[in-house]
């Protein structure tokens, strides 16, 4: 299966075959559009010279990385504490898997360990967790038992909540769609929600 999110095939033909660059692209998935985050790891490539190796991050001299991120156009908002973050991710694929990046979902047994895994890894909250093991079983079709329930809401069929339900630009717009509708959501909640804190805190 081919994932088509960036609208770059080559971007996406990356995510695609490296494991690595698809979780790298997964932690550069915050305050910057999804299709910037995605395209990034194919960018990050071509600037440590055609190669995109967790070993040979995770022993870089932090200064050259967060050179590379900052390279105009740059990877991402804060591209050093982004640069950082993946050289974290580098160092626990090293550690933990041995460089090699699929065994982070290859190594599970159940849906339940897969989410502990990916729980585990530096950038990687509940949520985001969730999402990408939810991207993991609907745009690559992983078989681990269980990986739908582990990915919560996110891995319903025929949602549009998440990068994870991406296979073009119709599901894209889709799934900006939804995520602007949660945001006004909040934003009315909170507003409602005003008025009974300005009691509480007159009483107080």
């Amino acid at each position: 299966m081919t994932i088509h999110i960036t609208g770059d095939a080559a971007a996406d033909q990356l995510l695609s075959d490296d494991p690595f660059a698809l979780l790298v692209a997964m932690v550069l998935d915050q305050q910057i559009p999804l299709e910037r985050a995605f395209a990034a790891p194919l960018a990050l490539r071509a600037r440590l010279g055609g190669e995109l190796d967790a070993a040979q991050i995770a022993t870089m001299d932090p200064s050259v990385l967060g050179a590379a991120f900052a390279e105009k156009p740059a990877l991402h908002r804060f591209p050093s504490a982004m640069a950082e973050r993946v050289q974290l991710l580098s160092r626990v694929v090293v550690d933990r898997y041995a460089g090699d990046a699929a065994r982070v979902w290859t190594s599970a047994t159940d849906g339940r360990e897969l989410l502990e895994n990916v729980k585990a890894l530096p950038g990687f909250g509940v949520q985001k967790a969730q999402i990408f093991v939810a991207l993991l079983g609907k745009r690559l079709g992983i078989s681990t038992p269980g990986w739908a329930e582990a990915s919560g809401p996110f891995g319903e069929p025929g949602s549009f909540r998440s990068v994870a339900d991406i296979d073009g630009a119709e599901s894209l717009t889709r799934v900006r769609e939804h995520k602007q509708a949660m945001k006004v959501a909040a934003k009315s909640l909170a507003a409602m929600d005003a008025p009974s804190k300005a009691r509480v805190a007159r009483r107080s």
